[in-house]
């Protein structure tokens, strides 16, 4: 299990902001490290603090990095060509879970491709109650190439009419074969920074100044909320000694 600034605090002292990266289909989670500090800038890994791990399933097939990235891959869950029938996705979400309790606490969940629709169905399930029972409430989330399930009884499951009350940063490809429904991901969130790059189904650059703009404004909201949590247990431990 990989991870970048684990139990590093920012240059400010300030605790950084811990995020569960979710990989994407028959990759890894070093791959999915390794693209990070490949394609972002060292003015937000440096801000971050991000844990790696790799799905519960050996890849079933041949990944599409092979050649580009060394094996092992794997995989979170098992889905057929029409993305209608899911196979082990309980068992994803409950590894998840598993890994939120031992590696945690965590403050959101930062995903790409199977990952990001991973990250998103827990939090709509954790909204109503129905996963991720048994760990604090997510925060902040981090959706590359995100999408939602397709097959009805699965959409009727995990999503539901109300939006979901979590700061979220949605990338969307222009040419990303997700693109159409990565855009009705978005719109199931309140509020969603949004940006959008001309790539495909990728993790994306932040090498243009309107995409560091916003990723930089979405980490401004993160670290203010902390320092508010900071400051307010802080005055309740003034309140308590004070007593």
């Amino acid at each position: 299990m990989g991870s970048i600034g684990e139990q590093e605090s920012g240059k400010s002292g300030r605790r950084k902001p811990r995020f569960l990266c979710l990989h994407g289909f028959r990759t890894s989670g070093e791959i999915m490290r390794a693209q990070l500090v490949a394609k972002w800038p060292e003015q937000v890994i440096s801000r971050l603090d991000l844990v790696f791990p790799d799905a519960p399933f050996p890849a079933g097939g041949k990944s599409e990095v092979d050649g580009i990235f060394p094996p092992p891959y794997y995989e979170w869950y098992q889905y057929d060509k029409d993305f209608m029938v899911y196979t082990n996705l309980d068992k994803a979400f409950a590894r998840v879970e598993e890994l939120m309790i031992e590696q945690g606490p965590f403050d959101g969940l930062m995903g790409f491709s199977q990952g990001a629709i991973l990250s998103a169905a827990l939090a709509s399930l954790q909204s109503k109650g129905l996963a991720l029972t048994t760990v604090p409430k997510l925060k902040y989330l981090v959706f590359m190439g995100g999408a939602m399930f397709k097959a009805p009884e699965v959409v009727e499951r995990v999503y539901s009419a109300a939006k979901i009350d979590c700061t979220s940063l949605h990338f969307i490809g222009e040419k990303d074969f997700l693109k159409k429904n990565g855009e009705q991901l978005l719109g199931k969130f309140v509020d969603p920074y949004l940006i959008r790059h001309p790539r495909g189904h990728t993790v994306p650059r932040l090498d243009d100044e309107e995409s560091l703009k916003t990723m930089l404004e979405f980490l401004q909201k993160i670290e203010g909320d902390l320092c508010e949590d900071a400051a307010a247990v802080d005055d309740a431990c003034k309140e308590e000694c004070s007593a």
